[in-house]
């Protein structure tokens, strides 16, 4: 499951695929909060909203967009803060989360990490073979993420436990896991 996080829109998508084939779609849509309401109603519809797509869905990973700084400060906060009850909701279901950033996805679904939406959204239905992109934008860009985790998430998965392997310090002689020395 792929959600494109916003604080007005949460984009969501769900796809089934492996690497190496073309996805398919399970499920799109995108929920609203009212711009009137107070950020701690907004953040309870959105949570409420991640909630019945997991309950539904019951993703074996819930891909979540990266946050990253922008000029406008307040659209920001509140894309951080829905992404936030995202990785809770999916956390408190057990299910793993991993974000990938915007010019991951861009690059994983049209081949350069500088497109711009609408040829993500032309790529999206390009791959799952869609008469249209999923509209509104959140919606191609959430599926742009479950399509992008299913095709790089092992890869990108297994070259972060490898380099975490590698930092970590090697273990003297003599002093195996769960064993040791006497003195």
């Amino acid at each position: 499951m792929g959600i494109d996080p916003g604080l007005t829109r949460c984009g969501f998508g769900v796809v089934e695929g492996v690497p190496g084939r073309a996805p398919t779609l399970v499920d799109v849509g995108v929920a609203r909060t009212p711009a009137e309401l107070d950020v701690a109603r907004r953040l309870v519809m959105v949570e409420v909203a991640v909630e019945e797509w997991v309950r539904t869905h019951r993703p074996e990973v819930v891909a979540v967009e990266r946050v990253f700084a922008q000029h406008n400060v307040n659209t920001v906060m509140g894309t951080a803060q829905a992404a936030g009850v995202a990785m809770l909701v999916a956390a408190r279901h057990g299910q793993p989360v991993v974000l990938h950033t915007p010019s991951e996805v861009k690059a994983a679904v049209t081949g350069s990490g500088r497109a711009d939406k609408s040829q993500v959204g032309i790529m999206v239905a390009r791959i799952l073979k869609l008469d249209a992109p999923p509209k509104p934008a959140d919606a191609a860009d959430a599926v742009a993420l479950a399509i992008a985790h299913v095709w790089r998430g092992p890869t990108l998965n297994r070259y972060a436990e490898a380099v975490a392997a590698h930092a970590r310090p090697a273990r003297p002689a003599g002093h195996a896991r769960g064993t040791r020395v006497a003195r």
